[in-house]
């Protein structure tokens, strides 16, 4: 055998108790897997000693925004010392592809404030099967730093065939929405995503939001909506999506699954009685959350819908009108707009993490409502100006979540793990450097949350499963060995809402088929990450 991971504690990822083991890979797959005293012990070209650590498939980020980080940056220390060995990309309804020139150039600028705005990216590819292929060749045809799976982003498609206006799309421009998702989907795709609160994906009604779910379910594919609202009405959208994605015969995976704001304090019970009711019923259903309570999204987000109508130019023009500005204030502020989830606003839980220009730094760590003290003016003053001389780059921390909400939600059966880890800004939200050793440390050692055993499962077999993917998530036998090596009594989250990119600790190895990506707590120079794809399987 190639190597021989001796001695290790298996928490193998079915959530039964772990086994001492040691574990043999060659050729990148696991190969035999030896239980203590069970008989001679496996020999390799080389042995690493277990003794005390943790042996555990690689954990799968089922919302990630690496779409252009993964293209830019072959260390990706980011995902790659927490564990992380697959990343869903594509989320939010908007990515890169599909595209053409008009939309590429819209869809770089919408989400600037996520992936920075591509100046230093050679954008060669405008189809899913294009973009996946380019994840294969890049840096040399080396590959990328882990692995990487695509959502179809559904607001990305509706910008192709529809373009920015809020209206129903014509039975034609359907037509062409079906088409490509149907071609996503065959390229690659694993499913389709939406992001219900940005636009212009939230122009979509549920007919044409089902009729697209029928394409990608009859692809062996999942819907993953950022659903309208995660305050104000949040229920009613959670079970919008539930009612939805059945109609459709369409399997279902929440975003970012929480319960916001002030008014869903302590109402975690309700949503997964919810879903525990649609489960019972046959619902397909799985979910993701991140193990914190701020969210992260961009400054422009919390915008009117309607003021987003036309596109990123649109938006910027109207912001520079009085009148126009006035009326997004009076939404943002006493309405509570869309894009806000129907909350009215607050500032003071409005952290600038950050921007696209320099000049602009010294607004970074502060939330708008301090900003605007310091410059005497009222916060929307403030927050106009970062929109407009920030060119809608800007993002931000949210402040708004439940800690009550995230444990109980963090228990379900269906639920897994997702950082929505934004990598771009100064003081990025730590969940992007920390979401997985922070589930391991703080919520299943220190809190009791969750076992150990119960928390790996939720981070490697559900997502693979959810992924329909045949060889991972579990230690195996026959199975990819894409495995974390971590040590139980000392894993954390290094990151910090203060020093967010700090690195995690007691993860010493990670391996990606077979090979080693993070060895004695240091990052190699491999590149073992590579496209991982859909079957694209239509069902009779």
């Amino acid at each position: 055998m190639d190597l021989v991971i001796r001695n290790a504690s298996v928490v193998d990822g079915t959530g039964t108790p772990s086994y001492r083991a040691d574990v043999g890979i060659t050729d990148g797959r696991i190969t035999e897997i030896r239980r203590e005293g069970e008989g001679p012990r496996p020999t390799a070209a080389r042995t690493v000693e277990a003794d005390g650590l943790a042996l555990s498939p690689g954990f799968i980020d089922m919302h990630a925004h690496s779409d252009l980080a993964l293209l830019r940056d072959p260390d990706h220390s980011a995902k790659a010392a927490q564990g992380v060995t697959l990343e869903v990309l594509g989320q939010d309804g908007l990515s890169y592809a599909p595209a053409d020139d008009r939309t590429l150039a819209e869809v770089r600028s919408s989400i600037a404030g996520w992936n920075g705005d591509g100046s230093d990216i050679d954008f060669d590819w405008r189809t899913v099967g294009g973009y996946l292929d380019r994840l294969d060749r890049n840096f040399g045809g080396q590959g990328i730093a882990v692995n990487a799976a695509y959502l179809i982003p559904q607001g990305t498609v509706r910008m192709l065939a529809v373009g920015w206006d809020d209206r129903p799309a014509t039975d034609a421009e359907l037509e062409r929405m079906k088409e490509l998702v149907a071609q996503g989907m065959a390229e690659g795709a694993v499913g389709m995503s939406s992001g219900l609160t940005y636009t212009p994906g939230m122009y979509a009604k549920d007919a044409e939001l089902t009729e697209l779910c029928r394409v990608v379910a009859a692809h062996g594919g999942y819907y993953c909506p950022h659903h309208r609202s995660y305050g104000a009405g949040a229920l009613a959208a959670y079970e919008e999506m539930v009612q939805l994605t059945r109609d459709a015969g369409c399997p279902l995976h929440l975003a970012h699954a929480t319960m916001n704001f002030g008014v869903n304090k302590g109402k975690a019970p309700e949503l997964l009685s919810l879903l525990d009711d649609a489960l019972a019923a046959g619902a397909d259903i799985s979910l993701d959350t991140y193990p914190y309570t701020p969210g992260c999204t961009t400054l422009v987000a919390m915008l009117p819908s309607w003021a987003n109508e036309g596109g990123p130019g649109a938006v910027l023009t109207r912001l520079a009108d009085e009148a126009t500005a006035a009326r997004m204030r009076h939404d943002v502020e006493v309405v509570g707009s869309d894009g806000c989830h129907g909350v009215p606003i607050e500032w003071d839980r409005i952290e600038i993490s950050g921007v696209g220009s320099p000049d602009l730094s010294s607004y970074v760590g502060r939330t708008v409502a301090e900003s605007a003290r310091l410059r005497d003016e009222e916060p929307w003053v403030t927050a106009r100006r970062l929109l407009v001389e920030d060119r809608l780059g800007t993002t931000i921390l949210q402040h708004v979540g439940h800690e009550e909400n995230v444990r109980q939600i963090m228990r379900h059966r269906v639920h897994t793990g997702g950082s929505d880890g934004i990598l771009q800004g100064d003081k990025p939200h730590p969940r992007a450097y920390g979401t997985f050793p922070q589930y391991l440390g703080r919520y299943a050692r220190e809190l009791g949350i969750l076992s150990l055993e119960e928390c790996v499962a939720h981070l490697t077999s559900r997502p693979a499963a959810r992924l329909r993917l045949p060889d991972r998530g579990y230690v195996r036998e026959g199975y990819r060995a894409d495995l974390v090596l971590f040590d139980p009594a000392t894993v954390a989250a290094g990151s910090t809402f203060e020093e967010p990119r700090t690195l995690p600790v007691g993860i010493p190895h990670v391996l990606i088929d077979g090979r080693f990506v993070i060895e004695d707590g240091r990052r190699t120079s491999t590149l073992a990450g590579r496209a991982v794809r859909g079957s694209g399987r239509r069902s009779a």
